[in-house]
């Protein structure tokens, strides 16, 4: 059963003053396509809420990168939004905002498990972006890609905000680097535990092939792992 979309608009904290862009960034063009039996109109469904919010996502996060790393090279801030604007990237957005179950689909894509398809989910999350621009401006908007995609939680974060940067997964960004080399996956190993048990201090190395490697240290493991390979990260995109 397709979940209400009012729920949503508190899970993106936009109360839309016009309820219909928001079901129009919901519906795709199966469901568009079935209701008008076959008379389609780009105007019921969300293709071109996509296109627009594409746009404004890859505005929004270069103009946030650049606040963010003053000092970084094009190059740098680049690879940045590439990780950031990745299908990768969106679909995991789109899934913690269980955004599949608020979708208007056609029956073939209904049978075919199209609420969960990564495809289906980035461009509704890029359709939606777009629909709450065009119903309350850019400042939503921004406050939206600040808190859901620049420093969308992970598993890998904590809490105190010891990530370097709080820009991104680094365990994720330089598994999508290797990957877009041709590298071997990065593989993480703790090296080193040191003091009292309530307040250790943990070591992790991680190895990206025989010629990539660093030491991060943090007060759990999965803050030393993002800080290994957030090392590695920076010395792959120099080189």
């Amino acid at each position: 059963m397709r979940a209400e979309p009012a729920s949503l608009e508190g899970s993106i904290n936009h109360r839309f003053t016009d309820p219909e862009i928001l079901l129009r960034a919901l519906t795709h063009s199966s469901h568009a396509n079935e209701a008008r039996v076959g008379e389609r109109s780009a105007r019921h469904d969300n293709e071109q809420l996509e296109f627009l919010g594409d746009s404004i996502l890859g505005f929004l996060i270069a103009e946030a990168l650049m606040a963010r790393n003053p000092d970084y090279r094009e190059g740098e801030l680049s690879r940045l939004k590439a990780h950031l604007v990745s299908a990768a990237h969106l679909y995991r957005v789109a899934r913690r905002l269980d955004l599949g179950s608020y979708l208007e689909l056609g029956r073939s894509e209904e049978m075919s498990g199209g609420r969960s398809k990564k495809t289906l989910l980035v461009d509704a999350l890029e359709a939606l972006i777009a629909a709450m621009y065009l119903d309350g401006g850019m400042e939503p908007v921004r406050r939206f890609v600040a808190k859901h995609v620049l420093d969308a939680p992970a598993e890998e974060d904590t809490p105190n905000g010891e990530i370097p940067n709080g820009v991104t997964n680094f365990k994720s960004a330089l598994q999508e680097l290797a990957q877009a080399r041709k590298l071997p996956h990065p593989r993480y190993v703790i090296v080193r535990e040191q003091g009292p048990e309530h307040s250790k201090i943990f070591t992790v190395e991680v190895r990206v092939g025989p010629e990539w490697s660093a030491q991060g240290e943090g007060r759990t493991k999965k803050t030393a792992a993002q800080r290994a390979a957030h090392t590695v990260y920076e010395r792959l995109v120099r080189s």
